[in-house]
């Protein structure tokens, strides 16, 4: 976790700190800033690019933000910090870039797939892959704790659930690192990698890598065509070509499953796992405690917050927190911040395997864009740690975790670690 000292965070008078340069992540939330933007009356107008938006930085108006569509709009201009012209909204148009109704008639195709009750059916297979990954990274006496078990636990299983040969796993957390790329200012794939041939600003991430998921997305969706089964993709086949799904929306839908059914959940691994291996006794508590399993999943979230910020547009004229917003202007929850503010979340920056309650917006802040995958992602955390309490394993942080530059996704690329006995 990056240091903060609350008592003295930067002068914000007229001159609002900078959040938006991706290489400030790369030492962590830059959580003194967001401090002082939460100290300031009402929201504080960011400059960014050739204008600006208003940064929502205290939780309770993250939530107003969030469960008010009607005026924050998800659909004009995106979710991205950044303006897009028109022929690049449509293109890269998701889920998360639409309004009702639009937004409910593609979340319905493929909502009941992430029922808590369709995820538990998973809960097996999900604790077959974290043991493999457990035993493999004691086997080998610890490593990269990311390539060792944070990123193929998640991508595995949200393969299962799409219906993903499991030998494309690899090639598949390449491609979701080389989007988190795009978030950042260190991109290192050419224009024309995968075999581009599209404007970069016409794809999600404005990386080649999209193209090459749209490819793979396309080629599977023809194989469920010949051979249906009852996955995710055979659910979204079934869609386009029930003219429910455009073929773009089809493209758009399944690199949107592949990115965050793998990205978040990983984040979430890697940041609880650096909680844990800096708080052993959390950890031991935990073990003493099973019952706070529930509760150590909520803080884990919490803590990682692992998606950093959305954008949302006001249709028209409004006010929050006493400032006044014209039609049109930028609005940005920044969840980084909510989640550690303190007039919600008593002591913030202590890590608490039974806090509670925990409203953390890891999720999102409530609304009809409310996480789709919540309990998934819940439901492989709760996994992971039900399997290292069952072995008495604890983690000892043996390097630096080298983080991503990205003020979009919490991400790290890598971090040492090595398996250790839980102490009594």
């Amino acid at each position: 976790m990056r240091p903060m000292d609350p008592a003295s965070p930067p002068a914000i008078a007229g001159n609002p700190p900078e959040v938006t340069a991706p290489s400030l992540y790369l030492d962590g939330i830059p959580h003194d800033r967001f401090a002082a933007m939460r100290a300031a009356p009402g929201l504080t107008w960011h400059p960014y690019e050739d204008s600006g938006f208003w940064a929502v930085t205290r939780h309770g108006d993250v939530r107003a933000v969030s469960r008010n569509p009607e005026v924050f709009s998800s659909e004009i201009g995106h979710t991205n910090l950044w303006d897009l012209e028109a022929d690049a909204l449509e293109a890269r148009r998701s889920l998360i870039d639409t309004d009702p109704p639009d937004h409910t008639r593609l979340r319905r195709i493929v909502s009941g797939h992430f029922t808590p009750r369709n995820v538990a059916g998973f809960t097996s297979a999900t604790r077959a892959i974290a043991a493999e990954l457990l035993d493999g990274f004691v086997a080998s006496g610890g490593g990269d704790w990311v390539k060792s078990v944070a990123a193929p636990l998640p991508i595995r299983v949200i393969m299962l659930m799409l219906g993903i040969p499991e030998a494309d796993a690899d090639y598949l957390v390449e491609l979701s690192d080389y989007l988190v790329e795009g978030t950042g200012d260190r991109p290192t794939l050419a224009p024309d990698a995968f075999g581009n041939t599209t404007p970069l600003r016409l794809l999600p991430f404005g990386s080649p890598a999209s193209h090459a998921l749209f490819v793979y997305g396309e080629e599977l969706g023809e194989r469920r065509r010949a051979g249906p089964g009852e996955d995710l993709v055979t659910e979204l086949v079934r869609a386009a070509d029930g003219g429910g799904l455009s073929p773009a929306e089809y493209r758009n839908f399944f690199q949107l499953l592949v990115f965050a059914g793998n990205e978040t959940t990983r984040t979430a691994i890697v940041h609880g796992a650096l909680a844990f291996a800096e708080r052993p006794d959390e950890l031991r508590r935990l073990q003493r405690h099973p019952e706070l399993t529930g509760s150590a999943v909520e803080e884990v979230l919490r803590w990682a917050t692992p998606v950093l910020h959305m954008r949302r547009t006001a249709r028209r004229e409004t006010s929050l927190a006493a400032t006044p917003i014209a039609a049109g202007d930028k609005v940005v929850m920044w969840y980084a911040s909510a989640n550690r503010d303190p007039d919600t979340f008593a002591d913030p920056f202590h890590f608490d395997v039974a806090r509670s309650p925990n409203e953390h917006d890891a999720f999102g802040g409530g609304g009809h864009h409310f996480c789709l995958g919540a309990s998934l992602a819940r439901m492989k955390i709760r996994v992971l740690l039900e399997e290292l309490i069952e072995r008495r394993l604890a983690l000892r942080q043996t390097g630096e975790p080298q983080r991503i530059a990205s003020n979009f996704v919490h991400g790290v690329a890598s971090v040492a670690m090595e398996p250790v006995e839980m102490e009594p």
